[in-house]
């Protein structure tokens, strides 16, 4: 993820009501597993991935077809 998909991230997560910042799970990897924490601040943030996850599952109605990612 760039700094443009992670502000996507974010913006979706505003739009369904959830405050949340998209990041590295371990600052000294940008290229390992993004995580969504409640805030940017490393020491004191709080994972909420499973929340963001759950608020898209219940967005989101299932469909058959394809899933094309949005374009930039």
């Amino acid at each position: 993820m760039d700094e443009n998909e992670a502000e996507r991230v974010a913006s979706e997560l505003d739009r369904l009501g959830l405050r949340g910042v998209a990041s590295p799970a371990d600052a000294e990897n940008p290229d390992g597993e993004w995580r969504v924490f409640d805030s940017a601040d490393p020491a004191t943030r709080r994972d909420i991935t499973e929340e963001a996850e759950a608020a898209v599952a219940r967005a989101v109605r299932p469909t058959r077809g394809f899933v094309l990612p949005a374009s930039p």
